[in-house]
């Protein structure tokens, strides 16, 4: 019979790590006596990152000895005490591969159901000072798993652990820690694991979007859609020349670029709501800019359309104002993003401000295309008339439409624009404007516009009652950044990092508009991004939870450590990546 050997506990604390402080609760300390185990923790226990760890779900972490035993010999250490791997219960017996997802045990007084495997992060590895053990932990199909705690109760180390339930579908933790971390993901599978209803709501979604995703094309890697989002590979790799087919003021300071094949073949088509990438030459003595902008025209067309707004001191929009012309030649990546117009039956609400009509017109265009027959609704603000593009534009698109509504706000009207016609509302587009249109609740909302419309409005929509996973964001520039842990984290410029170049390529990190040389003092791509204070996106750092999944839209990389599964076709893993070449990230 399983026996619990010890009960640890420990408060989060600030760690130093790299001269930054990470605020964890990895640290856990056996305690003797009994302790009372509550919905959440244990008495004296907690959780320094609740976005990856606690909750109902995630209450009691357990491991067991006999992992102790086998990193032990793996590392060949001696040192290990109860709590080394940051677990509640460190148990004799309980192995992952034996214990199912809703198996149901009692210790105690308590009682507890599993509920999912360990989710790991780079702090784990911190707490063994050894950074590969989130990596690990998944490829020696050694996590741990989570209890939810089913009855309050004290408990106390040298009890016995008396399982009264089997989980139905007999799911292991090691083979669902498989089918969500490891390649191959098969569709019988992942349908039994979905069918326990004691499998926490986080790994329901990535094992659905996995069960839904298309079968990708054939030989090129799918990636990991439950656990990085993921589009269509991308069109062709690196820079293409597109020729200049038109050029079209849309607006006092909006202008549009058709671009075309050199050789007159139909591009290949995109998908409503992506993005181009451009490498220009405005100044042939530096490095080239990159940037990035949304295409708005029909998509499936032979050509692309993509509008720019001319910034006041905009190094790229002046060049392209100033200096393009018809048939001129641009170097331009394929179309990249995950921010797409979705299929269904629901009502869609396009909500843009500015220039970010820009992809939520092209979703627009789709609709139109097919007629669409589900309530769509345009939402669009800007500072007046002169500076609203793509007005008639939008229109005659909507007048195609059965089921649709349109909404215009003027910030600051301009004596001869006119409302009920030119617009409906002088201000913004704001929480109780949308609650007066009484926008329909089970929409799937698509948003796009300057930094403090994207600040606010995900919060208005989902305050007006639409279901926050259906509302989806675009964002112009760098994506805010996820460092788990990490405290007195302030947002800086970006920046070339400290000290002479790197004798190595040329990394640029197309959305922060910097281009530095690489230097292989850094062990990845995600180190010398934190080195220049490029926002990223990351938790285990070894090439496991695809938290850092970028676009590679140019180049080729290496891997140390490799990971455990690729990412998406077009896409780099940068914690644990190299640069082979000169590379252009979507970063």
């Amino acid at each position: 019979m399983a026996k619990l050997l010890a009960v640890n506990v420990g408060l989060p604390k600030d760690v130093p790590w790299q001269g930054r402080n990470v605020h964890t609760g990895v640290w856990k300390q056996a305690v003797t006596g009994p302790r009372m185990v509550r919905r959440l923790n244990i008495d004296g226990d907690g959780q320094g990152d609740l976005a990856g760890h606690g909750g109902e779900h995630r209450a009691v972490l357990v491991y067991q000895i006999d992992s102790y035993r086998h990193w032990q010999k793996e590392f060949g250490r001696d040192d290990f005490v109860y709590g080394q791997f940051g677990e509640n219960f460190t148990v004799d017996g309980l192995p992952d591969d034996e214990v199912c997802i809703g198996d149901r045990y009692r210790i105690g007084e308590a009682v507890f159901e599993v509920t999912q495997p360990r989710v790991t992060c780079y702090r784990v590895g911190l707490r063994m000072e050894e950074p590969r053990m989130p990596s690990l932990l998944v490829s020696h199909r050694r996590p741990g798993f989570y209890l939810r705690v089913l009855t309050e109760g004290r408990v106390e180390a040298g009890e016995e652990i008396v399982k009264v339930a089997s989980g139905p579908e007999g799911v292991t933790v090691a083979e669902i820690d498989a089918l969500l971390y490891l390649p191959g993901h098969p569709r019988d599978q992942l349908a039994r694991a979905l069918r326990v209803p004691a499998l926490s709501p986080g790994w329901k979604g990535s094992l659905q979007a996995l069960l839904d995703q298309d079968e990708g094309v054939p030989g090129k890697p799918a990636g990991n859609v439950g656990l990085a989002s993921a589009g269509p590979p991308p069109a062709w790799g690196g820079f293409r020349p597109l020729r200049v087919a038109r050029i079209d003021a849309e607006s006092r300071s909006v202008f549009s670029l058709t671009l075309a094949a050199v050789d007159g073949a139909p591009l290949p088509a995109a998908l409503p709501g992506q993005f181009l990438t451009f490498r220009l030459r405005p100044d042939t003595a530096g490095p080239p800019a990159i940037r990035s902008y949304s295409m708005s025209g029909r998509p499936g067309s032979a050509c692309y359309r993509i509008s720019v707004k001319q910034e006041p001191r905009g190094v790229a929009s002046g060049y392209l104002r100033a200096h393009l012309r018809v048939g001129d030649v641009l170097d331009v990546a394929a179309p990249r993003g995950t921010f797409t117009l979705r299929a269904g039956d629901s009502p869609v609400l396009l909500v843009s401000a500015g220039i970010g009509a820009t992809p939520v017109l092209a979703m627009l265009h789709a609709l139109a295309a097919a007629r669409d027959p589900r309530e769509v609704w345009w939402l669009y603000g800007t500072r007046d008339g002169a500076e609203h593009p793509f007005a008639q534009e939008s229109r005659d698109l909507l007048a195609r439409l059965p089921n649709a509504h349109e909404y215009v706000c003027y910030s600051r009207p301009a004596p001869g624009d006119r409302r009920g016609v030119d617009y409906e509302t002088a201000g913004r587009i704001s929480a109780d404007l949308l609650d007066g249109l009484r926008v329909p609740r089970a929409a799937d909302a698509y948003l796009c516009g300057p930094p403090a419309f994207m600040h606010e409005l995900p919060a208005a929509l989902a305050s007006a009652g639409l279901t926050p996973s259906r509302i989806h964001t675009e964002i112009f520039g760098a994506g805010p950044a996820l460092t788990p842990g990490l405290t007195n984290v302030a947002a800086r410029p970006v920046h070339p990092p400290a000290g002479p170049p790197g004798p190595g390529p040329a990394i640029s990190f197309a959305r922060s508009g910097l281009t530095v040389e690489w230097d292989p003092s850094y062990a990845s791509l995600l180190e010398l991004a934190e080195a220049c204070d490029v926002p990223t996106r990351w938790s285990c750092r070894t090439g496991v939870c695809h938290t850092c999944e970028s676009g590679l839209l140019s180049g080729a990389v290496g891997y140390s450590p490799e990971p455990v599964e690729a990412p998406s076709e077009g896409d780099v893993l940068i914690c644990c990546s190299q640069p082979r070449d000169d590379l252009v990230l979507d970063l």
